[in-house]
């Protein structure tokens, strides 16, 4: 299982990479996976190229690639003017729009006040859920008053602990496969008084001859 981690901190080292880092350790303590870090500042003069020519370098195109072959994508950038950063942007509108289709992705973002928190909300998760990836329900922002405080640890394993799970259930389990109790009766055909008259416990879905139902009727 590959675990892709996207980061777009333009310092090194930078407070971006170390949420990322520590998204990442939260997410593996509850998976197997091999995680693979994308530095996008690396990556800034390529994405440029691209931009303007219509063509990735062989190192572009092999990082689109990752980002379209992982099972599970970490996602942080620093904010710039109330959002995303440019380079994080250029980034994603470079991804072929079904790439990230049904990965799950646990989105982060570092700013110097606690005033940008919602860009996770605003921002981020807008543009993901435009490229139809399902982001997890916790997103963590970390201001420069947040590092050492304990709600941010706390954020943080939630965050990876909800990441950890979407990607295990990636493949239908056996419980996603068992029969819709709820949804079996609700289609079931029933009487005039409500009652339920053709769930069959062999084939819960079995269909019963009119012949029958008819019958049920007229004795009802």
């Amino acid at each position: 299982m590959k675990l892709l981690v996207v980061t777009a901190g333009l310092s090194s080292p930078s407070s971006t990479r170390l949420l990322a880092d520590r998204l990442t350790a939260a997410t593996l303590d509850h998976l197997d996976a091999e995680p693979v870090v994308l530095e996008l500042r690396e990556q800034a003069t390529r994405i440029a190229q691209h931009l303007v020519t219509g063509f990735p370098p062989t190192e572009l195109a092999a990082a689109l690639d990752a980002v379209a072959t992982a099972d599970g994508l970490i996602a942080v950038t620093p904010v710039f003017a109330a959002s995303y950063s440019g380079l994080f942007k250029s980034f994603f509108d470079l991804i072929d729009k079904d790439a990230l289709t049904g990965t799950p992705v646990l989105i982060g973002a570092t700013g110097g006040t606690a005033r940008h928190s919602l860009v996770t909300e605003h921002a981020m998760r807008p543009l993901f859920n435009h490229l139809r990836a399902p982001v997890v329900p916790t997103a963590v922002y970390a201001a420069s008053e947040d590092w050492g405080e304990e709600g941010l640890a706390q954020r943080i394993t939630r965050a990876g602990t909800e990441l950890a799970r979407a990607m295990g259930s990636a493949h239908p389990t056996a419980r996603d496969t068992a029969p819709d109790v709820d949804t079996t009766a609700a289609l079931a055909p029933r009487s005039p008084t409500g009652a339920i008259t053709s769930t069959d416990p062999a084939n819960r879905l079995g269909t019963v001859p009119f012949a029958q139902r008819l019958a049920a009727l007229q004795t009802g």
